[in-house]
């Protein structure tokens, strides 16, 4: 059986290479390493970032407008960021306002 994917569908979504994440699993100061991945992945998206990560059962969330380096690079985010699971988000908008609603993750 063959399936066909087509990258294009009726609302004019198309495949993007734009954005870039990191996660990571089981990680002391996942947050921290995070940070590191995304910084390494900036060119993939200025416009703005996001770390999710999670500790206990909850979840604990962070997004900005701006670079990574401008925002996670303080150690009073990074502390907000408990667990040692996490995963971030640098965006590069293809559809959407600038606006912290559409920063990702979560």
């Amino acid at each position: 059986m063959t399936i066909w994917i087509d990258d294009k569908d009726l609302d004019g979504d198309t495949l993007r290479e734009e954005c870039g994440v990191f996660g990571v699993y089981d990680i002391d100061d996942a947050a921290a390493l995070t940070t590191l991945g995304l910084h390494a992945l900036q060119h993939r998206g200025q416009e703005a970032a996001g770390i999710v990560s999670f500790d206990n059962g909850h979840f604990h969330a962070e997004r900005h407008l701006g670079l990574v380096g401008d925002h996670f690079s303080k150690p009073s985010v990074i502390d907000r960021l408990t667990g040692r699971r996490a995963i971030g988000h640098v965006r590069y908008s293809t559809t959407g306002e600038t606006a912290l609603r559409n920063v990702q993750p979560l």
